[in-house]
């Protein structure tokens, strides 16, 4: 985000490269810092003839180039961005020669999604010299809810933990659709609010007592009653709550569980630095540790290894992936 940040400042100080190579498994990235120099390098009575927005699967590397040795008409400058240029990669090093001297009243924005040129080639090497190389990162699942307090926080919104990871636990790590419902929140509710999950409940259609965040808290206290509601309500709504997901997610808990058993210090700072979590949730590890030994933990991670094949159809003799949960977590809780 701060390299983002440094680029969007740098543009607005004029210092305007002629490449912006955009690269990397994050999409979300790319899309920003495309959209905004798409969006403001150029007034809108100069975008008609010099800013040209092109797509990978159509054009030819060739024809890129020949696009950006153009001279603007009645501007300073012109922009040409290449969306999906991943659709390119097995000719995108012949950019290379462009970059070697490039137009310096072009702008050239390249979006490679997914994918990243190899570094100790001539492509990688000569845009540094000259432009920006930037690649979009995928954050780990346990980074994103930070994320999420840190964009809501530049938007004068602020987020308690758990709707937090509600979010995270529904919409995985795809940053493009978190943004998007974070976009919808902020329509509807007003600057300064903390969003909680009674919002994330009533206005993005996640339930904030049944969900595999709550599932997790009910396993660690032992809660069998709080635990077969959750497991009903999923069984009755597989669509929404994939059997595959359920497993990960107390795969991931079960594994930081045995995690936690062999620190030695159990200082909640340390634990929460330890098992890359927010503090918030540190006490859940302390109150299901008292309640899983780690021998107990170690037999519940090679049970979820178990259910996870299972849950994919292997060895489950077509048995409903409802009932199939049922049955694991009849075995967690014995």
């Amino acid at each position: 985000m701060e390299d983002v940040k440094q680029i969007v400042a740098n543009i607005n100080k004029g210092d305007i490269k002629p490449i912006y190579f955009l690269m990397g498994e994050e999409p979300y990235y790319i899309d920003a810092i495309s959209d905004y120099i798409e969006n403001n390098l150029l007034a809108e009575e100069e975008k008609g003839f010099n800013q040209m927005v092109l797509y990978g699967r159509d054009v030819s590397i060739d024809d890129i180039v020949s696009n950006a040795k153009r001279y603007p008409m009645m501007a300073e400058r012109q922009v040409v961005i290449v969306k999906e240029a991943q659709d390119l990669s097995r000719t995108i090093e012949k950019l290379s020669n462009y970059a070697e001297n490039p137009q310096p009243t072009t702008v050239l924005v390249v979006n490679y999604k997914y994918k990243k040129i190899d570094k100790r080639k001539a492509l990688y090497k000569t845009i540094k010299k000259l432009g920006i190389v930037f690649e979009g990162k995928k954050l780990y699942e346990n980074q994103v809810a930070d994320w999420i307090r840190r964009v809501l926080s530049g938007k004068k919104y602020t987020i308690s933990p758990k709707a937090a990871q509600m979010l995270v636990e529904f919409l995985g790590t795809d940053l493009s659709k978190i943004n998007n419902e974070l976009e919808k929140l902020k329509i509807i509710l007003p600057e300064g609010t903390q969003i909680t999950a009674e919002h994330i409940e009533q206005h993005i259609g996640i339930s904030k007592d049944y969900n595999n965040f709550e599932l997790r808290k009910a396993v660690g206290e032992r809660n069998s009653v709080k635990v077969f509601k959750i497991i009903n309500y999923f069984a009755n709504n597989p669509k929404d709550n994939p059997m595959v997901v359920t497993v990960s997610l107390l795969f991931n808990f079960f594994s930081q569980l045995l995690h936690f058993h062999g620190l030695h210090d159990k200082n909640p700072r340390n634990v929460a630095s330890a098992l890359k979590i927010n503090p918030y949730f540190v006490n859940e590890y302390v109150s299901a540790a008292r309640n899983f030994p780690m021998k107990k933990v170690s037999s519940v991670v090679s049970l979820l290894r178990e259910f996870d094949v299972k849950s994919k159809g292997v060895n489950s003799n077509a048995v409903p992936q409802g009932d199939l949960l049922k049955e694991l977590l009849v075995k967690i809780l014995s």
